[in-house]
């Protein structure tokens, strides 16, 4: 996830309502911003991209892991999770790194490569669920594999804690949300996947504001404005 666009030479940067009057801002050097240091850049802000698709296939996946209309199977997620959440978030985090944003590069770029090994396990010429004839050794696969990125949300969590509010609730939400699915592998427990699916479907809205809140933030007579907060 990343910081709004920075602004061009001899401007001041209030991204994510945070307003730097630093040298650097005024002289149109390096912009301070309450997520980290970004390079001016003529390269517009692919967060909105990032956001709405990390937020889309979230919100599929976790409407199915609570079972609406009866769906159990989340096949259908693997187109979303490839060329939605893998492929858009992959290219937002791509163009993240001339912007000198490393939290953000790093964040796009992980959940995109996140949402496309995903898709590829429902993949049947993927051979990676036949591999597993055990159901229960299936179940401890995959739970490891969601353990991993539990740890990497959590590291990415460290970057924004006390310094910006609503990525801070986005990354903790998701972090729940992961930690309930791994859970759900280990224990096959049906309620706490739906648990899952919950905090899951809450991340997902969350990464909608934000989404919303960075896209806004980069027209210059926005209809109306969303404040990200930062911790004072």
């Amino acid at each position: 996830m990343a910081t709004h666009d920075t602004p061009e030479k001899g401007h001041v940067s209030t991204s994510n309502n945070y307003t730097d009057y630093s040298p650097d801002a005024e002289q149109g050097g390096v912009i301070s911003t309450s997520e980290g240091r970004a390079h001016v850049s003529g390269i517009g802000n692919p967060a909105p991209m990032g956001l709405f698709a990390f937020a889309s296939t979230t919100f599929i996946l976790s409407m199915y892991n609570v079972q609406t209309r009866g769906i159990t199977h989340p096949n259908v997620v693997v187109g979303m999770g490839m060329f939605g959440g893998g492929l858009a978030q992959f290219i937002a985090g791509m163009w993240e790194f001339p912007r000198g944003n490393v939290f953000g590069a790093t964040v796009f770029s992980s959940y995109g490569a996140l949402w496309m090994s995903y898709a590829t396990i429902f993949i049947p010429s993927s051979g990676i669920l036949a591999a597993y004839p055990d159901p229960n050794e299936l179940a401890s696969a995959l739970g490891i594999y969601l353990l991993a990125w539990l740890i990497l949300t959590l590291f990415f969590l460290l970057g924004v804690v006390l310094k910006n509010i609503a990525y801070t609730v986005l990354l903790s939400s998701a972090s729940v949300a992961f930690a309930c699915l791994a859970a759900a592998e280990f224990s096959q427990s049906a309620m706490v996947l739906k648990a899952g699916g919950v905090f899951g479907l809450i991340t997902a809205f969350i990464a909608y504001y934000v989404g919303v809140s960075e896209m806004l933030a980069a027209e210059q007579r926005p209809v109306v404005t969303l404040p990200l907060g930062v911790w004072r």
